[in-house]
């Protein structure tokens, strides 16, 4: 596999796996790739034979396109045994005979996406749970234009997966194939960047006089952001560094309560920005100086606006069903073609190819740039926005709360929050399919007191959007990837939004 030369780095993969996965057909899990990958708890349906099974679809897929001369690019994050799960995929591609390129160590999800279009391979399989909990781990593929998956690429390697059940997986032993040099090690830190370079000066970055913490939630975007930023005036402080699988408790998801941690110690102290990012650190999260939570609607707007006002951009944007409606208002002011997709970056990141967007987001904080790479990226999206406000402080906008004031001002009031509602794994499938049907029975008729003027059915089939007359709106979702219902609202106010989140908890629960 063609691409430059890297150091060889622990963690070291398992040597051998078994040649055959043992069981009958009837006995195997059932692999649905969600909204992001499948995803599911290690020890029950996460095992490595499932794993196996995924990795034998994907070789499949590029042996029967022709192209695993190209090979496939292998990441992992920092989730319990995440380097074995991958060790143990790894093998099964090895026994097809395509060349791999493994990563020395936990690195962002991205880096695969990054990986993927530098070597130009066939794909790339990334084990990670993403922002899922502790007990997940999981499963993505990437396409050789570094985006997710699309939709038809996942159909087909599910449908190979249901067909290989009980089936023999091919294997080759690691180390016998790094020994014939089918295994490339890589770390993709310096190359990175340097790719950041062209459209990004992390010189005028570091020059900054501001103090920054950073918190990447113990996951593998951890020492990223001040590496990237060392050696200049600006102080980076990151908490939460070390390798911890339980993630200290909490969801490695960049949002309230899981990073109140570092929330507080912004209004504690004496910082002008927190950066923060999710598990595999394809996701952005940030608070201002107060350690006030800047909502991932607000994130979408802030960073749409500085594309536009700041870089000169025009070209259109790409946004998720579930993401902030500034966006159509900012698009409508700037002459900007705003473009709507269902929840996941496997459709964000194939109409962003489609159209030449400079930008797709969703609500879950994942932001992918046309001129950077058509898939999330958490640390692209917290420089970019750290770019932004020290712009706005060069325009007298300063304290960084000031900035997001002038958002508002032009953009119009954004006040958002996302509920989830739980429910065990064993009743989720029934309940999802009985809410289907009965949610537009019992559709509101108003969302704080403004009437309901229209109900749109998701084209995914998977929930409803009720739109208000004042431009407020409630969401309600079926995850893809957790037993969870989520309800997410934008309105015109912190009141509106707990008025709507009420009732929207209201009729996911029946009462």
């Amino acid at each position: 596999m063609s691409g430059r030369q890297i150091a060889v780095g622990s963690p070291q993969p398992s040597k051998a796996t078994p040649a055959a996965d043992p069981g009958l057909a009837s006995d195997f899990t059932r692999i649905v790739f969600g909204t992001d990958g499948w995803r599911a708890r290690v020890g029950d349906d996460y095992t490595f034979r499932n794993v196996r099974r995924c990795a034998q679809a994907v070789a499949e897929y590029v042996v029967d396109r022709g192209e695993q001369a190209r090979g496939i690019v292998f990441a992992y994050d920092r989730r319990f045994a995440s380097e074995h799960f991958a060790a143990a995929a790894a093998e099964v591609v090895l026994g097809h005979g395509i060349p791999v390129a493994f990563a020395a160590q936990a690195l962002p999800t991205q880096m695969a996406s990054f990986e993927v279009v530098q070597r130009k391979a066939a794909a790339a399989i990334v084990i990670t749970a993403s922002h899922n909990p502790w007990t997940d781990n999981g499963f993505k593929v990437k396409s050789p234009t570094g985006a997710a998956a699309g939709p038809e690429m996942l159909a087909d390697i599910e449908k190979r997966i249901a067909a290989g059940a009980g089936k023999e997986t091919a294997h080759r032993p690691f180390a016998d194939a790094e020994a014939a040099g089918l295994v490339e090690r890589y770390d993709s830190f310096d190359a990175y960047r340097e790719f950041l370079r062209p459209n990004l000066d992390l010189d005028r970055l570091r020059a900054a006089d501001v103090d920054l913490l950073v918190d990447p939630l113990f996951g593998s975007g951890s020492t990223w952001l001040p590496r990237l930023l060392a050696g200049g005036r600006i102080r980076v402080r990151e908490i939460h560094s070390e390798r911890n699988p339980y993630f200290g408790g909490v969801n490695p998801e960049p949002i309230p309560p899981n990073v109140d941690d570092a929330l507080a110690m912004i209004a504690g102290g004496h910082y002008d920005l927190g950066l923060l990012l999710d598990g595999d650190a394809d996701r952005a999260g940030a608070a201002d100086e107060r350690g006030t939570f800047i909502t991932t609607l607000q994130m979408y707007a802030l960073l749409m606006y500085y594309l536009i006002e700041h870089r000169g951009l025009r070209a259109p944007v790409v946004k998720t069903v579930n993401e902030t409606s500034m966006a159509e208002r900012l698009g409508e002011r700037y002459g900007v073609a705003v473009y709507e997709v269902p929840v996941g970056f496997k459709y964000v990141g194939p109409k962003m190819i489609e159209t030449g967007a400079m930008m797709g987001g969703e609500e879950s904080g994942g932001f992918g740039f046309g001129m950077h790479l058509p898939e999330r990226d958490g640390i692209f999206a917290d420089l970019l926005l750290l770019d932004l406000f020290l712009r706005e402080k060069e325009a007298g906008r300063w304290p960084v709360s000031k900035a997001i004031a002038h958002l508002h001002e032009i953009a119009g009031p954004s006040s958002y929050r996302r509920l989830d509602v739980h429910f065990d794994r064993t009743v989720y499938p029934a309940l999802m399919a009985r809410l289907l049907i009965e949610l537009p029975q019992k559709a509101p008729t108003a969302l704080a007191g403004s009437p309901v003027v229209r109900t749109q059915t998701l084209s995914t089939n998977d929930g409803f959007k009720f739109f208000a007359d004042d431009g407020s709106w409630l969401l309600v979702r079926f995850s893809g990837t957790e037993p969870l219902v989520r309800v997410y609202t934008e309105a015109v106010s912190a009141a509106a939004v707990d008025s709507n989140l009420a009732a929207g908890e209201a009729i996911v629960r029946g009462s």
